[in-house]
């Protein structure tokens, strides 16, 4: 339980006691203030008042911000690879074929079900702290809050665009040159797994470059300005190069021309979308410091890269 107290300003005078309490309270978004509100867990000068009242200035604010557990997930014991972790912040490398969170077909197993074995306070948290997600079989680095201010912080982040993410990727296709994707993602009207580019879907911006190119093939660093769901994988094959092993948007499997037999042997146990978060950059809740962390790609895209390599020698 933490207890807040503030005094309130005297130019605040006038203003609404919701409104005071963003002010006052700014790491906490205002739905939790005014649900505390509501609950009676907020006093002024002792009283408990309605978000609409208005006040006079000068008054003692107190807030019993008593965490709830909103979490309905098992805790499970589940190795974590955590590159950093301090009071507020964890930064964990999330290996493929790990599910983020619980969801039809996956409601165990996952990094949220370990979040909580490491960490049990988590389960005041949205989704044990998770501020975003990556798909299943994408490899890389995630965010967890670890207290309700700094989930705030990061959410507010994200919906301003001001966090970090960059992505390595290998595509089917060799790229010419890098460039920018930015047109709207939504449902596919008829299949409920699949997203697609159509008019009436959400924002969605995605840049990319070129790492380094192959007979066949391309490695690519991306730079998402949005987070729709499958936005690379959706972006990618909207341009005629879907990444390597993407079941989903990468349409039949087909063995390229010219292919040796280790790469062929390679590309036909590859079978996950060759992406991985590689960067990620944040403001801490904490401190307001930049910081940033990157995490190699793991062996099997570097091997799947190396075969590439050999093949284009021979």
């Amino acid at each position: 339980m933490t207890r807040l107290s503030s005094n309130v300003p005297d130019e605040m005078a006038g203003m609404r006691l919701d409104q005071v309490l963003a002010e006052l309270f700014s790491e906490y978004s205002r739905s939790k203030l005014q649900t505390w509100v509501k609950a009676g867990k907020v006093t002024v000068n002792g009283r408990v008042l309605k978000p609409k009242d208005r006040l006079e200035g000068g008054e003692d604010v107190e807030v019993d911000a008593e965490a709830e557990r909103v979490i309905e997930c098992v805790a499970e014991s589940i190795p974590l690879d955590i590159v950093y972790e301090d009071e507020a912040l964890l930064i964990i490398n999330k290996p493929a074929g790990l599910v983020v969170h619980p969801a039809v077909g996956n409601w165990t197993g996952t990094l949220q079900n370990a979040l909580l074995s490491h960490c049990p306070a988590l389960d005041t948290l949205p989704r044990a702290g998770l501020v975003h997600r990556i798909d299943k079989e994408t490899s890389g680095l995630l965010m967890v809050a670890k207290t309700l201010p700094a989930h705030t912080s990061l959410v507010r982040q994200l919906q301003e665009r001001e966090i970090n993410r960059e992505y390595l990727a290998v595509t089917k296709g060799r790229m010419i040159a890098g460039g920018t994707v930015d047109e709207p993602i939504g449902r596919h009207p008829h299949d409920r797994i699949r997203y697609v580019v159509r008019m009436n879907g959400k924002e969605a911006v995605t840049h990319y470059r070129v790492v380094e190119r192959f007979s066949r093939n391309t490695l690519i660093r991306v730079k998402l300005e949005t987070g729709r769901t499958h936005q690379i994988r959706v972006h990618m094959a909207h341009i005629h190069f879907p990444l390597v092993g993407d079941q989903v948007y990468g349409g039949r499997f087909q063995m390229p021309a010219q292919c040796g037999e280790r790469l062929e042997r390679i590309l036909r146990s590859f079978k996950r979308q060759a992406l991985h978060a590689e960067k990620l950059g944040l403001v801490h809740p904490l401190t307001d410091e930049y910081c940033e962390w990157v995490q190699e790609m793991p062996e099997d895209m570097k091997e799947l890269l190396a075969a590439f390599r050999e093949n284009d020698q021979h």
